[in-house]
């Protein structure tokens, strides 16, 4: 089973989808806690839904169950803590939401990302999610679109 995650920021709408739609993607899960901001451009909520399906033929769905806690992301991004502070802290609320449980792998079964909005993987939750997955689903492999 392969994970795909991806990122909308810095990418033209035409970069985007045209990497949806080249790696097959058929649902994309929003893991922001924030997904209707006016600054996500054609990311935006409805928008995206709309999008996905008409560009793609994907689906749309969001998944708080794996995005921060307000909390967690003003301590990183408003208060300056460490990436890798945020790291463990956000890996920590993974576990103790025990999302490896509560989440159905077949969520997973057809082409599947999970989308955030920093530009690349690197020092992304969505990059966590993945990875904290592949460590309990062992079958599971990530591609960063």
């Amino acid at each position: 089973m392969e994970v795909f995650t991806i990122g909308f920021t810095k990418k033209s709408a035409e970069q985007f989808f045209g990497a949806l739609r080249r790696a097959g993607i058929r649902r994309v899960i929003d893991v922001r806690r924030n997904n209707s901001s006016q600054l996500a451009s054609f990311s935006k909520r409805d928008d995206l839904a709309y999008f996905l399906r008409e560009l793609c033929g994907a689906e749309y769905l969001h998944e708080l169950l794996l995005a921060p806690t307000q909390e967690l992301l003003d301590s990183y991004r408003k208060h300056g803590a460490a990436w890798e502070s945020y790291e463990w802290e956000f890996l920590d609320l993974m576990a103790q939401r025990r999302v490896e449980e509560r989440l159905d792998p077949a969520l997973f079964e057809q082409h599947s990302v999970l989308l955030c909005s920093e530009p690349t993987a690197e020092r992304c939750h969505r990059r966590l999610v993945a990875e904290y997955l592949q460590k309990h689903w062992p079958d599971l492999s990530i591609t960063h679109l």
